[in-house]
């Protein structure tokens, strides 16, 4: 059984900075791929990042420039620097992970960007 355990949200204000970190329970190295989904209230969820297996990248529009993805293989942590935070980023912000056709999820940290 995989478990993925987000945490680093909180309340910050606009043009602040959070790092969200995503713990999975064995080697990041046995996933295809990794990212960053949101969902805002009365929304859908959203991609706002995901990082391959051999380190390309990809970013929503809205984050480009602002956010950055990253692994840590040693300690099994997925991480999302975000920057210049705005009101609009402010959303349940959950980790994934996908090895072979199986999707993994984590339970969400709530990201609250307002002054």
């Amino acid at each position: 059984q995989v478990q993925l355990v987000e945490s680093g949200g909180g309340l910050v204000q606009p043009g602040g900075s959070l790092r969200l970190a995503c713990a999975a329970s064995r080697t990041i190295l046995w996933f295809n791929v990794m990212g960053w989904y949101r969902q805002a209230q009365g929304k859908e969820r959203e991609l706002v990042a995901s990082i391959m297996l051999g380190g390309s990248t990809n970013y929503a529009n809205s984050v480009k420039g602002r956010f950055t993805i990253s692994i840590d293989n040693a300690k099994k942590t997925l991480f999302l620097q975000m920057n210049s935070l705005k009101p609009e980023d402010t959303a349940v912000y959950y980790c994934s992970a996908t090895s072979g056709a199986i999707d993994y999820w984590g339970k969400g940290t709530l990201v609250t960007v307002s002054s």
